[in-house]
């Protein structure tokens, strides 16, 4: 197997379910799998990151009985953790006093989403984003969190009017950090929308020029929108894809207006689902995974017959990916952050399920097997390149 830029490098998929966390370390060539875990068996594994700066930090954000809202961190890949001395909180109210969100209960972290590393020339320093929505920054590697003001006391207060229910409560998601710019962030927000900062996050803009919100009775609201996920680039950061509860969009940048690309799916298919993920050297590649979006959204494989759909070019077109799947009655449900793909040539998928089913492609989704079963519901999957 070559692995460009990756020669002494090896594959290992981390998996967030709701009773802990996994490694799975494959061989060189792929074929082969060591299960490592579980971690933390009982608590709730949201997500798990690597920092490729080193290839070997590896953050998690857990939801514990005992500890709460935390993250913890590992550099030996989980024989020792150690729990953050100051994990991403809201300031508590005064007594009496409103909440940060304008209703009359204090705003308190109930946990902790998604985590980014930083940008390559700030070593230290990640991003996290939580329920309800809120952003932090650790400039310590995930000792310490410091809430980003702009986006926690000003974008979120505004919109709370929009921010209604959500299964698993309402988040904020998808934080991207811009590889050209350090200060240039981009962050997700169910019910919320996608906003934009260039100044590290101390003020933002709305960015859903485009995004239908079939569910507000506003026609092009500002904000409002629902994305599911938003991923940008690596080496083209000005390309961006986004998969939203209301259809599948691309934007290119400098322009301000996303394209709906998902219309080119199959119509009998649709273009609503959660997780979306590109392919790390091809900005014209990315993979999505549709689930079914009829009214009364049953949020499963349609038809019961899972399929990963891929465009070779940036989405004017489609090609139906089920090799190796199961053909009829598998009603899989892969949540927003349970896709990932690999740097290997070629590229490795891979994406996990509810119903606790760990699935990968070696060779760019041709074909898929089943690699591993029975595991609990799967909330995340991030495939990292370790060093060797």
């Amino acid at each position: 197997m070559s692995q460009t830029g990756q020669r002494s490098s090896r594959v290992t998929v981390m998996v967030g379910t709701r009773k802990g966390a996994f490694l799975f370390h494959g061989d060189p060539s792929r074929h082969q799998w060591r299960l490592d875990g579980p971690h933390f068996l009982g608590s709730i594994v949201y997500h798990l990151a690597l920092d490729p700066r080193d290839g070997r930090t590896l953050l998690m954000a857990a939801g514990t009985g005992h500890l709460g809202p935390t993250i913890f961190r590992s550099i030996d890949w989980g024989r020792n953790w150690t729990e953050a001395g100051s994990p991403p909180a809201f300031p508590k109210a005064a007594a009496g006093a409103a909440g940060q969100d304008g209703n009359n209960k204090p705003r308190a972290v109930d946990h902790v989403f998604h985590l980014t590393p930083g940008h390559a020339t700030q070593p230290g320093v990640w991003w996290a984003s939580t329920s309800p929505p809120g952003l932090f920054r650790s400039e310590d590697g995930g000792a310490t969190w410091k809430g980003i003001h702009g986006f926690n006391d000003g974008v979120v207060p505004e919109i709370s009017h929009t921010i209604g229910p959500v299964p698993g409560g309402p988040i904020a998601h998808s934080v991207l950090v811009d590889p050209h710019d350090p200060a240039h962030l981009y962050v997700g927000i169910s019910t919320g929308g996608i906003f934009e900062s260039k100044d590290s996050g101390a003020t933002w803009r709305p960015l859903n020029k485009g995004v239908a919100a079939d569910f507000i009775p506003t026609p092009d609201p500002e904000y409002g929108h629902d994305p599911h996920c938003i991923v940008l680039h690596p080496t083209r950061p000005s390309r961006l894809y986004h998969q939203n509860h209301c259809g599948l969009y691309r934007l290119d940048r400098p322009g301000d207006t996303w394209e709906r690309i998902g219309r080119n799916l199959p119509p009998e298919i649709g273009d609503i689902g959660f997780p979306i993920v590109v392919h790390p050297r091809d900005p014209d590649t990315v993979w999505v995974i549709p689930m079914d979006g009829t009214t009364v959204w049953p949020r499963t494989s349609v038809g019961g017959r899972p399929a990963v759909y891929r465009s070779a070019d940036a989405g004017s077109s489609w090609e139906r990916q089920d090799d190796g799947l199961p053909r009829e009655h598998a009603w899989l449900t892969i949540k927003r952050q349970a896709l990932s793909a690999d740097a290997c040539d070629p590229v490795g998928l891979y994406f996990g399920t509810t119903s606790g089913e760990l699935w990968m492609s070696a060779t760019q989704g041709d074909s898929w097997r089943l690699i591993a079963q029975h595991l609990p519901e799967i909330y995340s999957v991030s495939a990292g390149m370790v060093a060797v």
